[in-house]
């Protein structure tokens, strides 16, 4: 089963750093691109930073600058250092994993996968 956990939101101040961390369970983790979206109540998800299997990066431009978006193969995990925080961060950021990547013995996943949200509050 492919499962996607989430950990390392909280409360900052504006300016202040948060890292979260994604760990994905029943995947090829290293051959799948893996992504961080963020979602506000009354707005539509938003794909904040992407990484690919080789290690490509590319950000929405309200991150650029500020948040880095990086992989370690060896524990599975895809992190988001976001530093500079804002209050137009605040938001549930969710990692995921898109349909037609690699779950176990190269199966490819038939529809996306989510993790649970976590909530992420920049606030003075």
């Amino acid at each position: 089963q492919v499962q996607l956990v989430e950990s390392g939101g909280g409360s900052v101040q504006p300016g202040g750093s948060l890292r979260l961390a994604c760990t994905a369970s029943g995947t090829m983790f290293s051959n799948n691109h893996m992504d961080w979206y963020r979602e506000v109540p009354g707005k539509e998800r938003e794909l904040v930073a992407m990484i690919t299997s080789g290690a490509g990066t590319s950000y929405t431009d309200s991150v650029k600058g500020r948040f880095t978006i990086s992989r370690d193969n060896l524990k599975n995990t895809v992190y988001l250092q976001m530093n500079s925080l804002k209050p137009e961060d605040t938001a549930v950021y969710y990692c995921h994993l898109g349909a037609g990547s690699y779950a176990e013995g190269w199966r490819q996943i038939r529809d996306d996968v989510w993790g649970q949200g976590t909530q992420v509050t920049v606030s003075s």
